[in-house]
């Protein structure tokens, strides 16, 4: 299953809830329990709501992560949350004791389909994204040093957000070039990117230090804040393997260009600092990771045109991003 096709289509979201409500029976939850929609971006997330109990059921797209990778997944989830204090929703078994099951979708192949706990929440709030993003700095840190340090299972696999998977014959979320509004003037500034994110990523290098298992997509959206809970994880379906830094460029997803980005970062780094080191040689590429992200998602708005953000950032995400590719490519970032 496409994502476009998934979100593009009145009929195809009417079968994925019908997926989604046989996956209820596997769970020992009531046939009538409320199914509604909550978002549709790589998968299709559904508020579950039997009685006074509520869950999040994720149907998975077709074609995305194997089930080895699925479970490698939520290897990982558990593990953040039992080991490193890391706030994550629940993985809810179902009634076999299965962490996801497999489910029938008529006119197209079965879906998995994963239970999670409901956690209450809310993304952060753009006026206080300054505030949010030192805890944000210190939970990152805490993931990554469990990562360095955590025996993957044998049958562990999850794929690499390097180069290759950005910009090689077969890239993740498609082509830059194919992005919305990339016209020549466009595409002579994102090649000129490119070239340089290539030669700066090769020299940085994929030391243990440097690269390894990272979330991938620390976006706000999947950052839920509750009062004054802890920030809570969620929605690990990229986690892969990649750089360090990818992670800061991932949480400012969509708002690079936001005037408070360079106090988001310094406020992040202090937070990361917290916990674990960052090299000031490090700290000097963030803008490499932050524009790295940028071009990933010029490819995936192109790729995922009928997922609702990518309409609407569209064309003028294009333009802004070859602003911040001139000022990044002058050494003005």
């Amino acid at each position: 299953m496409e994502v476009h096709d998934l979100s593009g289509g009145g009929d195809v979201l009417a079968r994925i809830e019908r997926v989604a409500r046989r996956a209820l029976r596997r769970y020992g939850l009531s046939p009538d329990a409320g199914v509604t929609l909550i978002n549709v971006s790589e998968n299709a997330t559904f508020l579950v709501t039997d009685g006074d109990a509520r869950t999040v059921l994720r149907v998975h797209r077709l074609g995305y992560h194997s089930p080895e990778a699925i479970a490698s997944e939520l290897d990982w989830l558990s593990a953040l949350r039992d080991e490193a204090g890391v706030r994550t929703p629940a993985v809810l078994p179902a009634l076999d004791g299965s962490r996801f099951v497999t489910v029938e979708d008529p006119g197209s192949a079965s879906r998995s389909c994963v239970m999670f706990e409901y956690v209450p929440g809310a993304e952060p709030a753009e006026h206080r994204l300054v505030e949010h993003f030192e805890p944000l700095g210190a939970i990152t840190a805490r993931m990554h040093l469990h990562a360095r340090r955590w025996l993957r299972p044998a049958a562990f696999t999850r794929f690499h957000w390097d180069a290759d998977a950005a910009f090689g014959p077969a890239p993740r979320w498609g082509r830059w070039q194919d992005g919305a509004g990339v016209d020549r003037e466009a595409h002579a500034v994102l090649s000129r990117l490119e070239g340089a994110l290539r030669d700066r990523l090769e020299r940085f290098g994929k030391g243990p230090e440097r690269y390894g298992l990272i979330h991938a997509d620390l976006r706000l959206a999947n950052l839920l804040v509750d009062g004054t809970a802890a920030t809570t994880v969620i929605d690990f379906d990229d986690c892969g393997l990649g750089w360090y830094l990818y992670d800061l460029g991932a949480a400012v997803s969509f708002i690079e260009h936001h005037p408070a980005v360079p106090q988001m970062i310094d406020s992040w780094v202090r937070g990361y600092r917290s916990v674990l080191g960052l090299p000031g040689d490090d700290e000097n590429e963030i803008w490499t990771f932050i524009m790295f992200r940028r071009l990933l998602l010029v490819a995936w708005i192109g790729s995922h045109s009928a997922v609702d953000v990518a309409r609407e950032l569209g064309a003028g995400y294009t333009r802004g991003s070859c602003e911040l590719a001139e000022r990044y490519l002058s050494g003005s970032l």
